[in-house]
């Protein structure tokens, strides 16, 4: 059989997959602090014994669609006037307290719960520098750029914001939530800072989304194509030339 079925096999679901990714980047335009998926490729491995065979050979000079890593590109920020809502500058993500554990987030729209904990809008917990909830007792509130909280001029608490090693891949949990991979202690940002009254939309430009989605689209549609030449192909061998054999 002809390699090039493969070259076309492999990029048709490449390409299918890629498509998700640039829709769903496309639908959360509007979500604040959205990561943005970008795919990768890699080789397809066929198994320890792929290099000896010459299927696996051919069908391993084409890639596959190895996965979606998220950005960590910086998306703008947009002042709310909220002084409870805030936005980070740099790489990092604040944490909080949720039932199935923390989860990490760029989303900064927080609000003053009714006993004073400093929550989420789903009303979760947003965690401090040392991992604990943070009080905020009523009054007038100023957030540094260190994340520390103050009211009337004394500090009540430090916003945390957290950081992972280079290289990883934190999982999706919902549009602007993340779950780091389990045994994985996050350690505090160092080169972060923290706006007060504003909030980080997502990174994820709308121009570029729609040209990705367009391309993604046409990339699909000239791989399926091909696809339908190589089968007319194939029929045409069975019907006309293998009989003759």
């Amino acid at each position: 059989m002809d390699s090039g079925y493969y070259a076309a096999m492999t990029g048709l679901v490449a390409r299918t997959q890629a498509l998700d990714a640039a829709a769903a980047n496309l639908a959360n335009i509007q979500t604040p602090g959205y990561r943005a998926e970008r795919e990768f490729f890699r080789s397809a491995l066929l198994g320890p014994d792929a290099g000896d065979s010459q299927l696996g050979a051919a069908v391993n000079h084409y890639g596959l669609l190895g996965g979606d890593r998220l950005s960590m590109a910086q998306g703008a920020l947009t002042e709310t006037g909220n002084p409870l809502d805030l936005a980070i500058e740099g790489q990092g993500f604040f944490m909080v307290r949720t039932a199935n554990g923390p989860r990490y987030t760029r989303d900064g729209s927080f609000q003053r719960a009714p006993g004073g904990t400093l929550v989420t809008e789903a009303g979760e917990a947003v965690l401090s520098t040392t991992g604990q909830p943070i009080l905020i007792p009523p009054g007038e509130v100023t957030v540094g750029g260190d994340g520390t909280i103050s009211i009337a001029g004394g500090a009540v608490g430090q916003v945390g914001v957290f950081d992972f090693p280079a290289g990883t891949e934190l999982k999706p949990e919902g549009a602007n939530r993340y779950v780091a991979p389990q045994g994985l202690n996050p350690s505090l940002a160092s080169t972060s800072a923290i706006h007060q009254g504003a909030v980080e939309s997502a990174n994820q430009d709308v121009v570029e989304g729609t040209l990705d989605l367009v391309m993604m689209q046409r990339q699909a549609e000239m791989m399926q194509r091909a696809l339908t030449v190589f089968h007319m192909e194939f029929n045409k061998f069975a019907t006309e030339d293998l009989p003759k054999v």
